[in-house]
Parts: structure tokens; sequence; C-alpha cells
């Protein structure tokens, strides 16, 4: 009798501590987290009773290939963006993801869904613009980006490889379907460092999400390659800022479960939670980025829609960044756009 009293007791402790536990959430911050926190941190606290410990990054997967070989993981759920997560499923540091304790891999946009993340929102990096100070004439297109003389002043770019090279092609007459075409060959890639060489002088570098609309909001920068839901948050606030469509390269951030977390099937809960099309919309709702879920892509308000990387009218002409491609040349052309900067 006292064993099974004892083993009952014990069966209740343990699930009041698994209730009550903590569950690590890792993002990369800013306006998208605190979307996050509308759509998904909060309520899915207020329906499970456990709590999130928020915390950002900048999408070093330093850090979590170093808590994975020490088998000390401390995060349990982690925003990667799409090539990291390709080589991180690869080099066996995330989860490979049981879609039965999520939802069936059908429910949502094509390529969204991978082996080791899903994919809970569709983002953009687009040309955007200070309207206050391009004057009557507005730019519109990569090439006019480069056009100096007509627009003088700064350009604000991502620090690094990726994307960069990519806008480098478009703005030098590459059409969107071509660009990893060409930058596969050592001739693309010296033809997009070429580009770049015409504009240095000009660039103003950025590496946190944030800067560009406050580069732009200051006039320290004329023009810049921004994400679209910065630029959008900007614009709630009154600024007088513009997005550019035209070449705005797309991808997917997935949520991801690291190797060996200790409350994995809480974290299983969370993106269960995520992957649904009314929170969905709920987070689109509150920055301009597409929703992953067919139904919540279907059924999100048609004003919304309109701002978003995957309206039909954005996508025309959009790039669509390729994982494979970053994931195999990823290292090498970043040491040398870092070689090239720091010249």
């Amino acid at each position: 009798m006292k064993s099974t009293v004892a083993l009952a007791l014990a069966a209740l402790f343990a699930s009041t501590a698994a209730h009550a536990a903590d569950l690590s959430v890792i993002s990369f911050g800013g306006t998208n987290q605190k979307a996050q926190e509308k759509a998904y941190y909060q309520p899915w606290q207020k329906a499970s009773g456990n709590k999130i410990v928020a915390g950002e990054y900048n999408g070093e997967q330093a850090k979590i290939k170093a808590m994975v070989e020490a088998g000390k993981v401390s995060w349990d759920v982690v925003e990667v963006e799409s090539p990291e997560l390709v080589r991180g499923c690869e080099e066996g540091l995330y989860e490979k993801l049981d879609y039965s304790k999520i939802a069936p891999k059908g429910d949502f946009v094509p390529g969204t869904a991978t082996e080791c993340g899903l994919g809970f929102f569709v983002w953009s990096t687009a040309m955007a613009y200070n309207a206050d100070k391009v004057g009557a004439k507005a730019p519109t297109s990569w090439a006019d980006f480069w056009d100096v003389k007509t627009w003088p002043g700064k350009r604000g770019l991502r620090k690094g490889a990726k994307f960069t090279l990519e806008i480098a092609l478009m703005a030098d007459g590459v059409a969107p379907e071509q660009v990893y075409a060409q930058l596969a060959t050592k001739a693309g890639v010296d033809r997009a460092f070429k580009k770049l060489d015409q504009l240095k002088a000009n660039i103003q570098w950025w590496e946190a999400g944030a800067q560009p609309p406050q580069m732009l909001a200051s006039g320290d920068v004329t023009m810049a390659a921004a994400f679209n839901g910065r630029i959008a948050n900007a614009q709630k606030e009154g600024r007088n800022l513009k997005i550019v469509w035209a070449g705005n390269i797309y991808d997917v951030d997935a949520w991801a479960i690291p190797k060996g977390s200790a409350n994995r099937e809480l974290a299983y809960s969370f993106i269960k939670f995520v992957a649904q099309p009314e929170n969905q919309r709920v987070y689109s709702g509150e920055i301009p980025y597409g929703p992953t879920h067919a139904k919540a892509v279907a059924g999100i308000d048609a004003r919304i829609a309109a701002e978003l990387p995957t309206a039909p009218a954005n996508l025309k002409g959009a790039l669509q960044s390729n994982t494979r491609f970053w994931v195999d040349h990823g290292e090498e052309l970043e040491q040398r756009f870092n070689s090239w900067a720091a010249r």
C-alpha cells in the first residue's frame, strides 16, 4: 500500500514539475520577437501553464554546436535561417522533427516543413528608401541603388556575402532566375565583386536588422537593403520610408530543437502551437511576414496580405534564396567577402 501511494505521489510531483518547466526560446529579437511574444509566447504560456524564458542571438551556430558537443544544451527552441538549419541538421545539431507531434507536412507551404525545422514565417530583404530624401523621382530597382549621381548619398547593405552578392548581380542586370547560376561560377562571383567595387565608397554597412530603418530615418543613408518587417514597423511609427519589391530576396525562418534539449516534448508543444493557422494570422498581423500554414495564407486579411512577401504582386520579380547554394558555398564566399570588405 505504502509503495503504491509513494509511486502515485512521485508521479504527481513529476507531472507537476514537468508542467511548471521553463522553456528557453531563442530568436533574433527586435520587432520580430515582439510579434512572436503576442502571437505565440503569451498565449502558449497561458494555454500550457509553462513559462517561456525568451532570449536572442545573431544566428551564430557556433554557440549551438558548443552546447551540443559538450552535452550541456540550455536552449530548447531556436529560430534559425535556412542555410544554417540545413547545415546544422547535417551536422547533427538539431533534432529530426516528428511531424505527428506537430501537424501534417502537407498543411504547409512547400519547402517550409523540413527535416529539422518548421518554417514559421517568410521574410524578405528588399530595397528601401527615405521618400523625404530622394526627391520627386523615386528609385525602382537595384540598378537605381547604384546610381549615386541621380540619388546622392550613402547606401546601407548588410555586412556579409549572403544577399549582398545577389543584389550586386541584379544591379548589374542579371535576371533573378539566373543569379545563382552566375554565382556558381568564378566569373559570376568576380562580376558581383566588381559591381560592389563601384559602390564601395558609398556603402554604409549594417549588422543588425534594426539599423537600416534608423539609418534611413536619420538620413545617414538614402537607400538601404532591409528586412521588410523592420521597414513596415518604421512606417507605423510615422517614418516616410518606402519599400521597392522588385528584386526582393525572400527566405524562411524556422523553429528548431537543439539536439539534447532537456525539454524536448515541451518544445514540440510550443512548435505545434506556432503551427496553428489562427496563431500565424495573429503574427502576420503584427509584422508583415508571410505565414507558412496554407490555411493561414488563405484566410489572412487582404489588407495585411498585400504587404507580405508572399503577396503575388510582391513575388513578381522576386528571388528565392537558394539554401543549398549557401550551404555549399557560403564559407568560401564569406571569407572572400570579409577580405574584400577589409581592404
